[in-house]
């Protein structure tokens, strides 16, 4: 065996990506009536991936631009795109902007923005003393929150936000975890549409967490993927970002526009630091220039040309968030569909309210492993173990055959 050989010989074996695995498989499986329940990406009644309208239109206009380039983009993104996406999740009248004291950087979309985020934590937060570097993430979460963290040093610790009792949010566990935490640790909350379980927080309840993370000085890392998707209002889904910035609540801000512009393979996202001071934003931004530049030197620039474009420009602007509404309708109509197929046509055993009352592109059903097992093998349903769907897949051509699958599921005649 060769020294390079022996050198490696060491290596572990990693298991597959579960979404990837289920997306594969899905491929693979030639039954006709098969359906994916599994991947985050928005389809079309057809199950065709969609091309937002507004993104076509920017898209000739940047083709026809002479003076469109190649060169490298500053090492913390396009002014134009990180100022814009500033003010989309914090408002254009925001104090913070205003008054300097947000540090913006382009990313590879949310999953950089994450990665980004968490690594300047590791390296500059000052963490409570007597604990290591941990950080709470909801359980259950996006499952790469757990690599992200542990990549750059950090544990991941749980906080209960499920009560699969409910079939809701647990509410009161959640409350006592933030206040059993020790003052200033960080927090990773969902900005809006929780992703696995659709379970948002009330205003209400947003306000409540917010007073405690206040009271006990935590620091909150927020995780906004789906601005726009949970109620087709860009504005009403930035409200806990917002309130939170306005009561003076520490945080950063991570940033996706891979589900509300249609823009998956773009990777286009931010990162926004809120800091106390616009001076110290300005070394705050200082040292996440140097992080970029170790890792990606300079970030890609078409995405976040054609929403610099999208975002400054009042009609494009206009546009964007009407195709916006027309995915989140054509989402919240699925679940109404669903909801009423399976409490007034099938009539299936349990309440199934939580359809209608979860947000965004996922919900959680509510079933076991083993049901959700049984829907892969016996009806072709593609879905995580979890009993977690994403309800894009569904569209009036195929919503029936799940709701049968489901219905038969649960009375256990799969």
């Amino acid at each position: 065996m060769s020294v390079a050989a022996e050198t490696w010989e060491s290596v572990p074996l990693a298991p597959p990506d579960a979404i990837y695995k289920l997306t594969g498989a899905y491929k693979e499986d030639a039954y006709p009536q098969k359906v994916n329940l599994g991947v985050g990406a928005y389809r079309d009644d057809n199950n065709k991936p969609w091309i937002l309208p507004v993104v076509k239109k920017a898209t000739d206009i940047l083709l026809n631009d002479p003076a469109l380039d190649h060169e490298y983009l500053p090492i913390t993104g396009l002014p134009e795109f990180t100022s814009a996406a500033a003010r989309l999740v914090l408002g254009a009248d925001s104090p913070a902007i205003a008054e300097g004291r947000v540090a913006s950087v382009q990313t590879i979309s949310g999953t950089g923005a994450n990665h980004l985020g968490a690594l300047f934590l590791s390296r500059f937060y000052h963490w409570p003393e007597g604990t290591e570097k941990q950080a709470y993430l909801s359980d259950p979460t996006w499952i790469n929150h757990f690599q992200i963290m542990r990549g750059v040093g950090i544990t991941p610790i749980t906080y209960p936000y499920y009560d699969p009792a409910t079939i809701g949010l647990a509410f009161g566990a959640y409350l006592a975890t933030i206040r059993a935490a020790p003052p200033g640790s960080v927090f990773v909350l969902h900005a809006c549409a929780h992703n696995p379980t659709g379970v948002d927080p009330t205003r209400a309840q947003w306000t409540q967490i917010c007073e405690l993370v206040l009271e006990r000085k935590h620091y909150v890392f927020f995780d906004s993927a789906y601005q726009g998707f949970a109620s087709g209002d860009l504005d009403a889904d930035a409200w806990a970002v917002r309130e939170f910035v306005k009561r003076g609540v520490p945080l950063l801000i991570c940033q996706s526009f891979a589900k509300n512009a249609g823009l998956y393979g773009e990777r286009v996202g931010a990162l926004h630091v809120v800091a106390p001071t616009q001076e110290t934003a300005v070394r705050i931004k200082s040292q996440l220039s140097v992080l970029t530049r170790s890792e990606i030197s300079s970030p890609p620039a078409h995405g976040a040309r054609l929403m610099a474009l999208i975002m400054n420009d009042a009609a494009l602007f206009e546009e964007w968030k009407r195709d916006i509404k027309t995915m989140a309708q054509r989402i919240i109509a699925m679940r109404k569909e669903l909801h009423r197929l399976l409490t007034e046509e099938l009539k299936t055993p349990g309440n199934w309210d939580h359809i209608v009352n979860q947000i965004g592109m996922f919900s959680f059903t509510g079933i076991s492993q083993e049901q959700s097992q049984a829907l892969i093998e016996q009806a072709h349903v593609y879905l995580t173990t979890n009993g977690r769907i994403s309800m894009a897949g569904l569209n009036s051509h195929n919503i029936r055959y799940f709701a049968d699958c489901l219905d038969r599921v649960v009375r256990g005649q799969l």
